[in-house]
């Protein structure tokens, strides 16, 4: 579902081409309720620090692009649900922000607030670490998790990135001494190439209850197409600004409507400060235009149909510290 130029070792393509058709199920009559005795579903919360793979991960039990990726921490800044529907299982992942310790704007609070209570509501969480690399921040989300009161497993990621895996189990075993009944399973996965993940959707299904699905099987989010095409834009953002303001921009979808030859997208990009907007138009609107395409190329692909897609930049002074700003952006 992504520009065949941008490879980015955090893009996941299992079902390329797939089409991601979310407001028919929006627009579908309402369903029988789901009767069989066999099926068993929940809510699966998946929470850790920044940049641990989370959304990499559910993209690919999903076996869909998702939730936007990149290498640069704090992507994800909404609790999306991606729904797995597989044999007699249902699972609902919950892909959270990454909880980190400093919440110096109010955009980190918030982002904090979702992840803390997505897990709360869940049925049951799995707690992402790093391979051969636990910080404070993995004991922050290890100590989130345990204060919901859920049961909770733990999956390392990145495994393929460890030379030596003889070294792997006894640093798990020192970091996590005195840890390990707290923990439902543990199960080292390669999030980014899929190693284990049969293994990991095992340990999942025979936690889910006993009860009927929750969504439609053929549903694989609660977000719109709006959302998920403004959620693109702002990835193409990040990969494309790198260090310069990729958590200083938003993007809001102005009008989405659904034409003869084209689905017709405005979307406007926010920015805090008038020296940023210049770096996110670029040199003769370079940047910008850039960004317009890969957007549009991956929006196609999602969609199953031409785009015509406009973007513009505006400056929203301060908005990542400014709780009414948060709120007229969607950050409840």
């Amino acid at each position: 579902m992504s520009d065949p130029n941008d490879k980015s070792e955090n893009d996941i393509h299992p079902l390329e081409g797939k089409k991601l058709d979310v407001e028919s199920f929006l627009n579908q009559p309402l369903q029988a309720a789901d009767t069989n005795p066999n099926h068993r579903s929940g809510f699966v919360a998946i929470v850790g620090r920044p940049n641990v793979g989370k959304s990499t991960l559910m993209n690919y039990l999903l076996g869909e692009k998702l939730s936007i990726t990149s290498d640069k921490p704090q992507t994800t800044r909404h609790s999306i649900l991606g729904i797995c529907t597989k044999g007699d299982y249902q699972a609902v992942f919950v892909d959270t922000p990454g909880l980190h310790g400093k919440e110096p704007r109010s955009l980190n609070r918030y982002m904090n607030r979702a992840a803390r209570a997505s897990a709360a509501e869940a049925d049951f969480a799995i707690l992402v670490i790093e391979a051969m690399k636990f910080t404070g921040g993995d004991r922050k989300a290890l100590q989130t998790v345990a204060q919901s009161g859920i049961p909770f497993g733990l999956v390392i990621n990145k495994v393929d990135q460890v030379t030596d895996r003889k070294k792997l189990l006894p640093w798990l075993q020192s970091e996590i001494q005195g840890l390990e009944q707290d923990f439902e399973f543990i199960v080292p996965v390669s999030a980014q190439k899929g190693d284990n993940l049969d293994a990991l959707w095992g340990e999942i299904g025979q936690r889910l209850a006993l009860q009927p699905w929750i969504f439609p099987a053929e549903q694989i989010t609660d977000k719109s197409e709006r959302f998920i095409a403004a959620e693109i834009i702002r990835e193409k953002l990040i990969r494309t600004l790198h260090q310069e303001l990729p958590y200083s921009t938003t993007v809001e979808i102005d009008f989405f409507r659904e034409e003869e030859k084209a689905t017709h997208i405005g979307a406007t990009i926010y920015v805090e400060r008038a020296g940023q907007k210049g770096i996110v138009i670029g040199k003769q609107g370079k940047v910008l235009k850039a960004v317009g395409e890969k957007s549009r190329i991956e929006i196609e692909r999602m969609l199953g149909r031409k785009v015509w897609l406009e973007t513009w930049v505006k400056v929203r002074d301060n908005w990542t510290d400014n709780e009414r700003a948060l709120r007229d952006f969607g950050f409840e």
